[in-house]
């Protein structure tokens, strides 16, 4: 079985931005769903109505063709659900590929401080009591996540390093955008005009492919 995370974004757009990330996520959860797949959203926490981005892995035999045709800018088209009079109608968030660890070398596992932490949740029976959750620290960085997601440590402990990449990997492209002067890097900025994916009203409703 194969697997895939992919990150989702709203770059610097609006909160309304952040609201289309964990509504698309869901949307492509639903979607692997429905294909015979199974998706899960890594939240570090509880379940959110907004996020600046989040990471959503998808598992299946059939995931790589899945995910081809789902990776690009997206866009949603509606009322912005936070401000009643706003006249924007369209909303832009960006889906990419999670970067192999493997390509950021700024990333060295002798860099990483890890801890061990009881994981947070509703209460009841979905607390989980044992110390699962996992934080890491990069420490020439300071960069600090954590990870709950997951049910062990071990898995818990992949999600970190992952998540610690791609801030990594996006601190490394904003720096080099800035000495090439660009205006956008690739998590900070969306294409406009070359969605590959259009959704619709508060159902979003997939408009056209």
């Amino acid at each position: 079985m194969s697997e895939v995370i992919i990150i989702i974004t709203a770059g610097d757009g609006p909160k309304e931005c952040q609201w289309v990330v964990v509504n698309i996520a869901t949307a492509y959860c639903r979607a692997a769903v429905r294909a015979g797949l199974t998706a899960d959203i890594l939240w570090e926490g509880a379940e959110q109505i907004s996020a600046p981005s989040c990471l959503v892995k998808i598992s299946g035999s059939s995931v790589d063709a899945f995910i081809r045709s789902r990776v690009g800018t997206i866009r949603w088209i509606g009322q912005s659900p936070l401000r009643r009079h706003h006249k924007r109608k369209n909303w832009y968030v960006s889906v990419s590929r999670a970067p192999d660890i493997a390509d950021v070398p700024d990333l060295r596992e002798q860099d990483i401080t890890y801890q061990t932490l009881k994981a947070s949740g509703p209460g009841g029976q979905h607390v989980n009591k044992t110390e699962s959750a996992v934080g890491a620290t990069h420490q020439p960085s300071g960069l600090t996540v954590v990870s709950q997601a997951e049910r062990s440590q071990f898995a818990n402990k992949k999600i970190t390093r992952l998540k610690l990449a791609v801030l990594l990997q996006d601190q490394r492209s904003t720096a080099e955008s800035d000495r090439q002067g660009k205006i956008w890097t690739t998590h900070k900025s969306l294409e406009r005009g070359n969605e590959v994916r259009i959704y619709e009203g508060s159902k979003f409703r997939l408009k056209r492919v």
